[in-house]
């Protein structure tokens, strides 16, 4: 340290022994480091990185005794009163600061004695000793024969004494000026949460190195050591008992620690506490200039670790950056790094494509603009795996799991598979995803070069959200391996998060396999335990799950949690081409067979369908039947209708013949694909003749009432009507509609519709999803209606998603009719006014209706009846002279129509509302034409 002019300096007794004993006084400069207490301080030199030290002892006063700690040298100590206002005097006003100071060392003490001033002129400089005097925070000594400084001191004492000031006043209770400290906590986790991830102000204490530090959390004076979160510097090495080896000298530990020492030590910081590891807590700490982490790994003296990081809140991937700053300068402790990343070109790095196929949790199909397919791998996780396999503590498989059986499969058989990879396949089947490229994986124990990416889609990390879900697990890495994620400490505090909540694979419980009956191999149980339950029913939902041909698949259906061969009715498709497999030689394919199996896959593939299933093959091992994909369409009809499949005799027994051979006849009139070179034949002419239709209609009026609540009135004086006994069906679907969207929301602007789709849409009313249909799109906005309530209306394209078809294969459950014989006047008050009272008789009303006329291409004739009083609110309206009555020619209802009009003729005599002034159908005559 810089030496300047000798001085001379008094001391008194106890460890201040007489001027006489005293050696030379040295005057010095340098900057405080710390403040032991209200009369001792640590100053340091201004050169060295560590700088060498000195510790001074203020001469002629004496400071309230600071706390001490259990185990530091002796038992638990409270604070005198004021010991903590007098250090906290000393750290504000000396920390960081230059000063000078005189000092001198008892010949029989091992404590140096002196006196500080502020600045680098003594003359100049305040003193420090007597400016704590004089704020009545120290003693002053008076023993023995005062020196001039000494009796300053005294007369500064008596000052602060008259004027009552710091421990001279009077209306101060001394207790009040005692710390209640907590040095040990049997709950680190409760005081995390107590704070809830909020910074706290503290005060540091003590830099042990440069990532572990202890602190005192204000204003509770809870007393924590704390691992800084996500870095570890160099610190010191420990002997066989555990305790430090100051021998040994770590490289850039003591750099390190005094790097955190110059910036945090007795600073005023603030702490965001976020995890425990064991006693101690982890946190961040922020300065003036912000996070003490970054600036260490920004200089290279400590590195990113990731189990830390993990419980960070936010700032990670700014810790990473600092890292990679300091690597790529090799500074400190990277001076010998080589980058390990490989360089790729940008049409290799990152792609944007529409996801085809979902691989078994840990991998999709991407295709591209231009057609190309490329599997991604999801980087830095690893998807369910067989329990059987011995894990390492670093996630790597030591003992992989034995062979199974030639009829093993992973998918349905290792324990959560079939969830992760339908949580993947709902998420992205036929949506588009941004990959960007983050490294990759070489070929190793007969495993392929791996390609892996983070996989975003609406900017969500898919790879997270797996994890979060507890349906994937991070990989391990060395903490000198940069092949991972750049979302890696992401996806390691979702971990931590899924494991806390005990998700998925982490859960307590047991895992249970899927059970899954394979149709596939076992046939015979087809015809006999399923065949007549998929026969009864109207649809069923089932998951494609591998295609062969254009016409031949397999389908897991969930109901019966089945595996089956599906074969498409109604259509003969070209045999696709087959690649040798098993010693099997490879087979050739029929003309445009290669072509409908895509067709077949781009639409199905890992897709919710619907099927009615109508028989199986000769052998019985494949069933037959009718398959709609998830956008409602017909796949039969649609491979017809594209050439690549003809009808087969077998569909013109079917309900679907019609739709087939148009779709043919379309095919063949475009010439597409198998019908390029078709010439068409001229038919021969038949003469039909065509009966009178009205005589095969009944002549009787028939009655048959259904209890219905009408749900809308158009302005056409059509309405929609639910049956009462439907209503239950109706409430369970609406239900599971509602739970499924709120468990799988969909992304906004990812599905497109177009007019005629049967789709779901977001009601503006309530934010709930219902089932609509597109009648008009216009720009962003669709015009929808609701199919089971029967209200229209306009919403953006953006409340539109595709409807999942576990609920497309119920029909609308409102039926539209119109009221039977009556019309609405012209004039638009009076038509007004008709549709009003209409209104507020039945709708939302439980009424009775009976179909009157079925009506072919428009709605059915009915009339609407009250249960209790029977009244028939059609001829109610035209009693009322609101409506008219048609001028209709059905026999069957001829009686009925006498009576409408007998209500209209009193109706006109009363002149009653439209016919007020007279007879408004006279306008109708020829002379007024």
């Amino acid at each position: 340290m810089a030496t300047a002019a000798n001085t001379t300096a008094g001391a008194a007794k106890d460890g201040a022994p007489s001027a006489n004993a005293l050696t030379p006084a040295k005057t010095l400069s340098g900057i405080v480091k710390q403040v032991l207490s209200g009369d001792t301080v640590v100053i340091r030199a201004t050169k060295g990185a560590p700088p060498p030290e000195k510790q001074i002892t203020f001469s002629h006063v004496l400071a309230p005794k600071l706390a001490r700690r259990p185990g530091a040298g002796g038992d638990e100590t409270k604070d005198e009163p004021w010991a903590w206002e007098s250090r906290e005097y000393l750290r504000k006003k000396l920390i960081g600061v230059e000063v000078t100071f005189t000092y001198d060392k008892p010949a029989n003490s091992n404590r140096e004695y002196g006196f500080v001033w502020v600045g680098k002129d003594k003359e100049t400089g305040e003193n420090v000793v007597e400016s704590i005097v004089r704020e009545g925070l120290v003693t002053v000594r008076r023993e023995g024969r005062p020196t001039p400084e000494q009796q300053t001191l005294i007369e500064l004492e008596d000052q602060a004494r008259a004027a009552n000031r710091g421990k001279w006043a009077h209306n101060v209770n001394a207790a009040d000026k005692v710390r209640n400290i907590k040095w040990a906590h049997e709950n680190p986790a409760h005081i995390v949460d107590i704070y809830g991830g909020k910074p706290v102000k503290a005060i540091i204490e003590h830099v042990r190195d440069g990532s572990t530090v202890r602190a005192f959390l204000l204003p509770d004076f809870h007393y924590i050591t704390l691992m800084i979160s996500g870095i570890r510097c160099p610190g010191v090495k420990l002997d066989a008992d555990g305790k430090p080896d100051l021998s040994v000298k770590v490289p850039f530990a003591d750099e390190a620690r005094y790097y955190v020492e110059t910036r945090l030590l007795q600073r005023d910081v603030e702490i965001r506490l976020e995890s425990v590891n064991n006693s101690n807590f982890i946190g961040t700490i922020l300065y003036p200039k912000g996070n003490i982490a970054e600036s260490l790994l920004r200089e290279g003296l400590a590195k990113c670790v990731d189990w830390s990081m993990a419980v960070m809140k936010t700032g990670a991937d700014k810790l990473r950056a600092a890292e990679r700053i300091a690597k790529e300068k090799r500074l400190r402790q990277w001076q010998d790094y080589q980058a390990k990343t490989p360089t790729f070109n940008s049409k290799e790095k990152d792609f944007t494509g529409t996801v085809i196929e979902v691989f078994n949790g840990d991998a999709i199909n991407v295709r591209l603009a231009n057609g190309q397919v490329k599997k991604v791998f999801f980087s830095s996780i690893r998807p369910p795996r067989d329990q059987r396999a011995v894990v390492g503590t670093d996630g790597e498989e030591i003992v992989k799991a034995p062979p199974r059986g030639k009829n093993y499969r992973p998918l349905y058989e290792i324990p959560h598979m079939f969830d992760a990879r339908e949580f993947l396949r709902k998420k992205l089947i036929n949506k588009k995803v941004q990959c960007n490229l983050d490294y990759i994986s070489p070929l190793r124990d007969n495993f392929p070069e791996k390609h892996c990416y983070t996989v975003l889609i609406g900017g969500q990390n898919v790879a997270e959200a797996m994890v979060a879900k507890g349906l994937a697990t991070c990989v391990r890495y060395r903490q000198d391996d940069d092949q991972r994620s750049s979302a890696y400490d992401q996806l390691i505090a979702a971990e931590q998060q899924a494991i806390k909540g005990l998700k998925g694979l982490h859960a307590k419980k047991d895992n249970a396999t899927l059970r899954v009956n394979d149709l596939t191999v076992d046939h015979s149980r087809i015809k006999v335990q399923y065949l007549p339950s998929w026969q009864r029913a109207l649809r069923t939902e089932a998951i494609v799950e591998f295609v062969a041909s254009g016409s031949r698949l397999r389908l897991y259906v969930p109901k019966d949690s089945c595996l089956v061969t599906f074969l498409l009715a109604g259509i003969s498709c070209p045999r696709s081409s087959r690649p040798a497999l098993n010693g099997v030689p490879a087979q050739e394919g029929e003309p445009f067979g290669d072509e409908a199996l895509t067709f077949t896959r781009e639409r199905v593939l890992q897709r919710d369908v619907s099927v009615h299933i109508d028989t199986t093959d000769k052998a019985g091992s494949s069933v037959i039947g009718w398959l709609w994909t998830d956008q409602n369409v017909n796949l039969s009809v649609a491979l017809v209708e594209e050439g690549l499949a003809e009808v087969h005799f077998s569909a013109e027994k079917s309900e679907y013949y019609r739709l087939l051979k148009s779709a043919e006849d379309r095919a063949k009139a475009a010439k597409k694909n198998i019908w390029a070179n078709y010439v068409e034949q001229v038919p021969e002419e038949k003469v039909v003749i065509e009966e009178d239709k009205d005589e095969k209609l009944p002549v009787e009026r028939k009655v048959n009432y259904e209890n219905v609540i009408v749900t809308e009135i158009t302005e056409s004086l059509t309405f929609f009507a639910q049956s009462v006994d439907n209503g239950p069906k109706l409430e369970t679907l609406m239900s599971k509609l509602h739970a499924d969207f709120q468990a799988n929301p969909p992304i906004a602007g990812s599905y497109t519709p177009k007019r005629g789709d049967l789709v779901a849409a977001q009601f503006t009313f309530d934010n709930q999803w219902y089932r609509a249909k597109v009648e008009r799109i216009q720009g962003n906005n669709a015009s929808v209606l609701y199919i089971d309530y029967g209200n229209k209306e306009t919403l953006p394209t953006s409340r539109l998603a595709a409807l999942p078809p576990a609920f497309s294969s119920e029909k609308p459950y409102a039926t539209e009719y119109a009221l039977a014989l009556v019309a609405l006047p012209a004039d638009n008050e009076d038509k007004e006014e008709a549709l009003r009272a209409f209104s507020d008789d039945v709708l939302n009303h439980k009424v009775q209706l009976n179909v009157e006329l079925k009506v072919g291409g428009g709605p059915h004739l009915a009339t609407l009846h009250d249960p209790t009083t029977k009244t028939d609110f059609g001829k109610q309206l035209v009693a009322d002279g609101l409506v008219l009555v048609e001028k209709r020619r059905e026999r069957r209802l001829k009686e009925l129509l006498e009576q409408y009009r007998t209500a209209q003729d009193a109706a006109l005599a009363a002149h009653l509302a439209i016919w007020k002034y007279g007879d408004i159908t006279q306008d109708d005559t020829p002379e007024f034409r």
